[in-house]
Order: structure tokens, then sequence, then C-alpha cells
């Protein structure tokens, strides 16, 4: 009797240590499969590559062609002559800098399919022309394809989540992209994201532009998160964890004959204002995020 109690215990705790083994595996498997995809490895461009369109009069760049006291020919792929993208100490940690000297993007060199991405901004102080009065500005363009300097010398054709004060989270079509978004119309006659609205579509022919619902952007000086989520040809924007643009349709030209957008490149704008960006993650979803 007594050995088969010591049997007992004995196999009681090999039970629980299997148990325990199985559980341990089963969430590392599960944490793996929900962790985010670092982008950003905080101390380099590793992943990435630059293109810049001509800089403004007021830079300096040896060598660069000029005509009539104007630069007539881009900075390029992979050139940085002015410094407007570097990874700096900020706040105690290694983040993204541009400068904002120059229009141009920092571009991921994969593409990217039913994901959930993740950032955070802050804006700097400095600002260049031709937007040295203008509001700070940037952008998180997505689904990015094709060229480079496609529209306005430097931007891809793209999807874009406009980063600008007091606009965060606006829909912006670039160059042979189309969306569609349910809009209201406010007293000026313009349109404005809102969900119980009617359907409209946004052409990068003609009226490309929607604003979002309501600004939950923090104060000049603070860290902001920006979430996009895109799955099939539908994305969601959030800033702060505040839904405020879903946008439906998403859709590119290719020989006049309209197709599904549901992937590409994604850019990061440098247009004119000093901005930082840190913790850019993504990871892959099954589904649209619940509204």
């Amino acid at each position: 009797m007594k050995n088969m109690k010591i049997f007992h215990i004995i196999y009681c705790q090999l039970i629980l240590i299997v148990m325990s083994s199985v559980s341990c595996a089963s969430s590392q498997n599960l944490s793996t499969q929900t962790d985010f995809k670092v982008l950003f490895n905080g101390k380099d461009f590793t992943g990435w590559y630059t293109y810049q369109r001509e800089p403004e009069p007021t830079s300096c760049v040896t060598g660069l062609k000029m005509e009539d006291d104007k630069y007539v020919e881009p900075i390029g792929l992979n050139r940085d002559p002015l410094g407007v993208f570097t990874v700096v100490k900020l706040d105690g940690e290694s983040v993204i800098r541009i400068s904002g000297e120059t229009f141009g993007i920092l571009v991921s060199d994969k593409e990217f399919e039913n994901y959930h991405l993740s950032l955070e901004f802050k804006w700097g102080e400095k600002k260049y022309p031709p937007r040295e009065n203008s509001k700070r500005d940037s952008g998180i363009l997505y689904h990015s394809f094709g060229s480079e300097g496609s529209r306005g010398g430097v931007w891809m054709k793209s999807v874009e989540c406009q980063i600008q004060e007091g606009d965060v989270g606006d829909l912006w079509c670039v160059d042979g992209t189309i969306a569609k978004v349910n809009v209201v119309k406010e007293e000026n006659g313009k349109p404005k994201y809102d969900p119980s609205g009617s359907l409209q579509t946004f052409d990068s022919r003609g009226e490309r532009y929607c604003p979002k619902s309501i600004d939950y952007e923090k104060p000049i000086g603070e860290w902001n998160r920006v979430d996009i989520y895109t799955y099939g040809d539908e994305s969601i924007h959030l800033v702060n964890g505040q839904i405020n643009m879903h946008v439906k349709g998403m859709k590119y030209f290719v020989d006049q004959k309209l197709k599904p957008l549901t992937k590409g490149k994604i850019q990061l704008q440098s247009e004119g204002s000093e901005v930082f960006y840190r913790n850019i993650r993504i990871k892959p979803i099954s589904k649209m995020l619940d509204l």
C-alpha cells in the first residue's frame, strides 16, 4: 500500500510537469503569434531606404545642378547630404529624426498586406521653405507602389494617413488611387468622415482628400500614437487609441482599369517640418478591427 501511495504521488507530479510544459509551450506560441515585428531597430535604417526630390534654393547641396538659382535635379535614392533622415537620442531613447529640410521619403524595403501598423510621432521645432509659415506636416503613406517621385517629384502612388497639425488621421489618395469613405457634409459643403453618413468616392484625379471625424492629437511636444489597421481593401486610422477614419474600397488604376489595392510599402514623409518617429511596429491580422 505504501508503495502504491508513493507511485501515485510521483505519477501526479509527472502529470503536473507535463501539463505545465504544454501550457508554457502554448503560451510561447500564442506570444509569438501576437507579437509585433519591429520595423525600426533603434540603430540605423536597415529595412528602409530614402528618396529626396530637388531641395529648395535656401539649402546648399554641392554638385547638384541649378538653373536660374533653382535646383533642377533630385537628390535621389539613398543620398542624404543634408542629413534629413537620422537616428538621434530623444527622451532617453533612439528615435528617427526627419528634419523636413527637403521633401523626401523613408521607405520600407518590403511590401505588407493585412496588418496592424503602430508607431508614435512627436513634432520638433524647425520648419523649412516652402512650408515655413504653414502647419507642421508629415504623413504615413501605406500601400505604396510604383516609382519614387511619382507625385510632386517625391511621393510614390499610395494611400495616406495624414500626419499634420490638427489633421492627423485624414485620408489622402495619392497619384492614381481611389477610396470610399462614409461622410456627412459640413456647413461649408465639404465632406467629413462620419460612420453614419453616405458613402462617397475620393479620387486622386479630383477630390482626393477626406478630413477625419475628430482631432485626437495631443499638444505640441507630446508623443502621439497612430495605428493603421488594413485588411483586404479596407483600412482604419486610430489616433491615440481613437478611431477617426474608416476607408473602404481602396483601388488603383492599371491601364485605365481599376484593381483592388490591398498591399504595398510604407513611406514616412519629410515635408517641411521637423518630426520624430519611434516604436514603429507591424503584425499580421486575420480580420478587420471591430468598430
